[in-house]
């Protein structure tokens, strides 16, 4: 039983339809079709009129190909984190030649909006202000959910283009896509489809940069999917986007308002079942996103993965990097967002601690 934060459990509808024959992405006009409902619907899932791309390569391409697609050699990026997928995003930034700013909060806090303040403040008076500022809605190793409002209002005001990374939010909880530029999502983590496709909501202000930045890059370039009517850029992953069209019709069959309760009813449930086990949250339940429970456990989480993969067939998955073992971490997102489910997961904990 598969029940990490990413990837996840794929339905069974999902897995049938990558048993079947698929058309040529690049001549077969049932493919166009296929990759239009999905971009609608996934307009659907991330509430929002801006144009959606669907891109081959996982869930980090988008990152990259954000920050490749804006970022010009010598550019300021504001690289806002309180996690390791928030810093990440300055080494991306380094890597195309731009220049990153970081504002680091504790991985259990929320952003520290004052310096963020002072940051955007202080890089308009040198008069180089931040061309673009990055952050991650959720971060997965840690199941932080950041308040993004405050600081989109604050990016907005000054004109700075946002890019988010909500690879582990979207179709889970809401996401404010509608007031950020390049909202970046995966097939892997609540659509519940194979690793491999990458999503993005663009707005026309992203799209109005990128064509005065005119990229070079093909693969880790979004410009190239801004008009698809007369081809894709490269051969398309066929089987993947036809999955990944599956599983987003479920979302918006299901409502994506039902959907968003079913996440909340199973983390509920999840922190519930821990609390009587006594498990401490990291972060605290107000941070703690919907999608995503991780358990404090210092020095311990690694043998309980590993016991309960051994003694329940239960994967579930623990921190990274510092964290690694003191960090389990319980993945109900998207098809395992199911209280029944998290039950099962929680029982199967309980058998090995108490």
């Amino acid at each position: 039983m598969l029940f990490t934060p990413g990837p996840t459990a794929v339905p069974p509808e999902v897995r049938d339809i990558m048993a079947q024959p698929q058309p040529n992405p690049d001549l077969d006009p049932t493919f166009g079709e296929t990759y239009a409902q999905l971009t609608a619907d996934l307009q659907t899932v991330y509430n929002t009129d801006h144009d959606i791309v669907v891109l081959g390569g996982e869930g980090i391409l988008g990152l990259e190909a954000a920050v490749a697609s804006i970022v010009e050699p010598g550019d300021r990026v504001l690289c806002i984190s309180n996690g390791r997928y928030g810093d990440g995003f300055a080494d991306f930034v380094t890597a195309y030649g731009g220049e990153p700013t970081l504002i680091s909060a504790p991985y259990d806090s929320g952003y520290d909006l004052d310096a963020i303040e002072n940051a955007v403040a202080a890089a308009a008076a040198d008069g180089a202000p931040f061309t673009a500022a990055t952050m991650v809605h959720c971060e997965t190793p840690t199941g932080t959910l950041n308040d993004l409002t405050p600081v989109l209002e604050l990016l907005k005001e000054h004109t700075i283009l946002s890019i988010v990374d909500a690879v582990s939010s979207v179709g889970g909880t809401p996401v404010p896509t509608d007031r950020i530029d390049i909202c970046l999502g995966g097939s892997q983590k609540c659509f519940s489809a194979p690793p491999g496709l990458t999503t993005a909501a663009i707005s026309d202000h992203a799209w109005e940069q990128m064509e005065k930045r005119n990229p070079t890059s093909l693969y880790t370039n979004f410009l190239p999917w801004k008009d698809v009517s007369e081809g894709f850029p490269y051969t398309h992953l066929d089987v993947l986007v036809s999955a990944l069209a599956v599983a987003v019709d479920r979302i918006v069959t299901e409502g994506v308002e039902n959907v968003y309760d079913r996440h909340t009813e199973a983390a509920d449930r999840c922190r519930e079942r821990g609390s009587e086990l006594r498990l401490p949250l990291y972060p605290d339940t107000e941070r703690s996103s919907p999608t995503v429970t991780a358990f404090y456990l210092p020095g311990n989480a690694t043998s309980i993965q590993k016991e309960v993969a051994e003694s329940e067939e239960i994967v579930l998955a623990t921190g990274l990097g510092e964290l690694e073992d003191d960090i389990l971490r319980i993945g109900h997102m998207g098809y395992n967002a199911d209280v029944s489910k998290v039950d099962q997961v929680m029982d199967a904990i309980a058998n090995i601690i108490e």
